[in-house]
């Protein structure tokens, strides 16, 4: 890991946390379209379990600014993130958000961008095969939001955070060996498949979401649909028989039962299964508290191995592209 980058994310850090202080922070918006949105479910949920007194709310960008929240203002802090720093949507959020006196903080792999110069706070995330965990987006945002909890209610978690994502590399390394084989499987076995579903609850909802709507149908033109598990039953289970593909994802946070159960009832009448379980990784160097935290961002590493294989088996590059940056929308 290169000290250089983790004292630079850390120093970046910190520095959206003094201005943190500096207001009387009530609520937590997180703002954002597409993955950067799905990335943005494990943080929520953190606030939701960890905070005693500030509340969290997660917004598509465009619905952030016509819902026009009540309780948006000088006591808010809106986090938002775009990968390339140039969603429309995203950045008029920014900009409406301090308009309204809030705090913006934005997360972006690309300096100067036009989010960044419509925020506040920005912080610079890495990206790609050569980024380290520690530095990427998930792990740059749990580091804000645990270090947000820290300032405003002095929660105890920051510390071992900080140091479970500075081991989060390895454990991906792991993780990813781990499931080789059944990430080749999967590109082999699912190549011509037209539909597949995701399912997952809890922390681990907006890995599922992000794989159906950025990897499945826009990266491969596949038809999908995230399910949340634990509203499988009032409804989607209807679907399920020996030609549907789900994708069901294990977790290891409070909400697992949920999972479990729709796994369940899905080998009893399903054939066409890929199960990733949270429970199979190795988490040495990541702390018993937080594990449940940890382990969507390690499914969502594991999971790009497998978008990988399904994009060379269908020679379906994933930034093959019909509409998005070509079209007029």
């Amino acid at each position: 890991m290169s000290t250089e980058l983790v004292v630079d994310v850390k120093k970046q850090v910190q520095a959206a946390l003094e201005e943190v202080k500096k207001k009387t922070i009530e609520n937590v918006f997180f703002v954002a379209c597409g993955g950067s949105s799905a990335l943005m479910y494990p943080s929520k949920y953190v606030i939701d379990r960890e905070a005693k007194k500030i509340d969290a709310h997660l917004y598509s960008s465009n619905e952030f600014i016509h819902r026009n929240h009540n309780k948006l203002g000088e006591n808010s802090l809106v986090i938002l993130c775009s990968h390339s720093g140039n969603t429309p949507e995203t950045v008029e959020s920014a900009k409406f958000a301090r308009s309204k006196g809030a705090l913006a903080v934005s997360l972006t792999n690309v300096e100067g961008s036009p989010l960044a110069q419509a925020s506040d706070v920005v912080l610079k995330y890495e990206w790609g095969e050569e980024a380290n965990a520690f530095t990427t987006n998930y792990s740059v945002l749990y580091q804000l939001v645990f270090g947000v909890l820290k300032t405003i209610e002095n929660n105890d978690k920051f510390a071992l955070i900080e140091e479970s994502l500075e081991n989060l590399q390895q454990v991906h390394e792991k993780a990813a060996e781990l499931y080789k084989g059944n990430a080749e499987d999967f590109g082999q076995m699912y190549k011509n498949e037209n539909i597949i579903y995701t399912m997952a609850s809890g922390a681990n909802y907006g890995v599922a979401y992000s794989f159906a709507i950025c990897i499945l149908m826009e990266m491969q033109w596949i038809h999908s649909h995230a399910i949340h598990a634990g509203e499988y039953f009032h409804g989607p289970f209807e679907i399920i028989d020996q030609e549907t593909s789900f994708i069901i994802l294990l977790g290891l946070d409070e909400t697992r039962h949920l999972e479990e159960r729709a796994l369940e009832f899905s080998k009893r009448y399903g054939k066409k299964l890929i199960v990733l379980d949270a429970a199979d990784f190795d988490f040495t160097g990541v702390r018993e508290e937080v594990k449940g935290y940890i382990a969507p961002l390690v499914l969502n590493y594991v999971l790009r191995t497998y978008a990988d294989r399904l994009a060379e088996e269908r020679n379906h590059p994933l930034s093959t592209r019909r509409y998005m940056w070509k079209v007029e929308y």
